[in-house]
């Protein structure tokens, strides 16, 4: 849709261009924690709680989002960076998830075009052995006309057909001998962890109190009613905090905590576990997201371009172990390997995995069956006393899922109010235009990327202030003027934050992380975020979670060396 010339300045857009760099100062945000009374506490930072929190700002209401470790830390920044509709829904017969998905798809693209891009996904038809069988081929064309009528329009280009001479030239390491053709249709990716962030940087310019490494540790009552939280920060510090409503947004970790009475009905909680490993692009060479079978298995796998690296995922298994620890293992890491080298003509093998990611999706399902077959949806609950728990759906649907929590909380205060994110620019995106500013690439592209509209905020420190323009970590194009502002802007404080979330560093590139890591922490207690030995203690930690991730791709379920 093309719309008229304004005759006037779009102040609502304008009110979204920021002047100056935005505070996001997490010690003021702990001074307001400890002298505010709240409309809603929300407990968990990930893109469900940022979304809510946003939503919840938007409409007047006084909200806090607490995280107990950073934004993103779990499931939203081990996903596999995809927003999209999903073709397996449609399988299942879920069409109106997909509808829906698609829908709220078209509604991140607008309103954070710096983070979430157009992705085309190749399907490749083979003779053998393929991701489904040539005979019905003509089926999976339908599915596709189907998803492209369901909302997959939306994004301007519909799917189409390739001849085996096209499928190479978007992935010219398929086995030839088996190819017959191929089906490309169009779907989006985003880096989750900076769109997570970024809501709840918006949030907190609306006005949310926003705070990570702050633990909810109890859920207050009085008189049988909600009455706020018990919490500590990452400094030993206790806080009381008071607020009418409370909202569990933690996802998996619902599982063991739940803060809900012992009569309350809990949804069921079944996380499944998920991976991803990282290698080197120049082993597949594909410039679009490319889908693969695994032999054996009816879960296909994909592999998704991202700079120099191209990510290979994903698994979905039941995982019962804890949620703090989640790694991808060596079971794991070689059956992506293997689907991949049955694919492609490539020599990748388990040396090449420069990172992983593991997490869990938080499924509302009861045990039995396999995870895969389970259908997205999430779940709102309201308790008697004004708890409130959103748990199962997906990034793709974040923002409704919050709608919907928000107006129930909205139920519980006894209010009216209205959502206002379906058409909410998030910081970084009024006005922004990412194929003229990405078209000539250079460090323009490369902060544009990531920070929309404010990368000149970020740039005035590489330019002005000392190193801010040398590398932070070899063989990838971050500067260390990006981590300096990721600690002033972004609410970084520990080297994780930083390496693993501000920018990927750690899946990008994981040995080259652990030997940027010392100077991480030298610019944490430069910027005074942090004293010395906390700067001491973070590294030890650091190079130590590396080290569990490291030892864990090497370590088969039954314990034994692989022979």
């Amino acid at each position: 849709m093309v719309s008229l010339p304004g005759r006037k300045i779009n102040t609502a857009r304008a009110k979204m261009v920021l002047e100056n760099p935005q505070g996001f100062s997490r010690k003021e945000m702990l001074s307001e924690l400890d002298s505010t009374t709240y409309d809603l506490i929300i407990v968990g930072g990930g893109i469900t709680g940022s979304y809510a929190a946003l939503d919840a700002a938007q409409r007047g209401l006084k909200v806090a989002l607490l995280e107990k470790d950073d934004f993103a830390s779990g499931t939203s920044s081990k996903s596999s960076k995809m927003v999209h509709g999903g073709l397996r829904y449609i399988e299942q017969g879920n069409l109106p998830l997909v509808k829906h998905s698609l829908l709220e798809r078209q509604r991140l693209r607008k309103n954070a075009p710096h983070l979430v891009q157009r992705l085309p996904f190749l399907f490749p038809v083979l003779s053998e052995n393929g991701v489904f069988d040539p005979r019905l081929a003509a089926g999976f064309e339908a599915l596709l006309w189907t998803y492209d009528l369901a909302g997959g329009w939306r994004e301007g280009v519909l799917h189409k057909k390739l001849a085996p001479n096209e499928v190479l030239s978007h992935c010219s390491t398929f086995k030839s001998e088996r190819l017959k053709y191929g089906f490309m249709y169009y779907d989006a990716r985003v880096d989750d962890a900076r769109l997570t962030l970024t809501i709840a940087r918006t949030a907190a310019y609306f006005g949310a109190t926003v705070a990570n490494h702050v633990k909810v540790t109890d859920v207050r009552r009085q008189g049988g009613k909600v009455s706020g939280v018990e919490a500590g920060t990452a400094e030993g510090t206790s806080l009381s905090i008071r607020a009418k409503c409370v909202v569990m947004a933690t996802g998996s970790w619902l599982r063991d905590w739940h803060g809900a009475l012992p009569d309350a009905g809990v949804p069921p909680i079944r996380p499944a576990k998920g991976v991803h490993i990282a290698v080197p692009w120049s082993k597949i060479r594909n410039d679009c997201t490319v889908t693969i079978p695994v032999p054996g298995r009816a879960r296909r796998a994909t592999i998704t371009r991202w700079g120099d690296v191209a990510l290979l995922g994903t698994t979905d298994d039941d995982y019962q172990g804890s949620l703090d620890e989640v790694y991808c293992t060596a079971d794991e890491r070689d059956f992506l390997i293997e689907g991949t080298r049955t694919a492609l003509n490539t020599d990748l093998d388990e040396h090449d995995v420069v990172g992983s990611i593991a997490g869990t999706r938080p499924l509302t399902a009861a045990a039995g069956g396999k995870t895969v077959d389970v259908k997205r949806n999430h779940e709102i609950r309201v308790d008697s006393d004004g708890l409130v728990t959103v748990v199962g759906g997906k990034l793709t649907t974040s923002r409704h899922m919050a709608e919907q929590t928000i107006d129930a909380v909205s139920t519980v205060l006894g209010i009216k109010t209205r959502c206002a994110t379906a058409k909410q620019p998030l910081l970084g995106s009024a006005g922004y235009d990412a194929q003229s500013t990405t078209a000539t690439g250079g460090l323009v592209a490369h902060l544009s990327e990531r920070y929309g509209n404010e990368s000149h905020f970020v740039a005035d420190i590489i330019e002005h202030e000392p190193g801010a323009e040398k590398p932070l970590v070899e063989g990838l194009p971050y500067l260390t003027g990006e981590a300096v502002y990721s600690i002033r802007r972004e609410m970084a404080g520990t080297i994780s934050d930083v390496l693993d979330r501000r920018i990927r560093a750690r899946l990008h590139a994981r040995d080259a992380a652990a030997a940027a890591a010392p100077t991480v922490g030298e610019l944490l207690v430069a910027e005074g975020a942090i004293d010395q030995p906390t700067a001491d203690a973070q590294l030890h930690e650091y190079l130590d979670e590396i080290a569990k991730e490291k030892s864990a791709l090497n370590t088969y379920s039954n314990e034994k060396e692989k022979v």
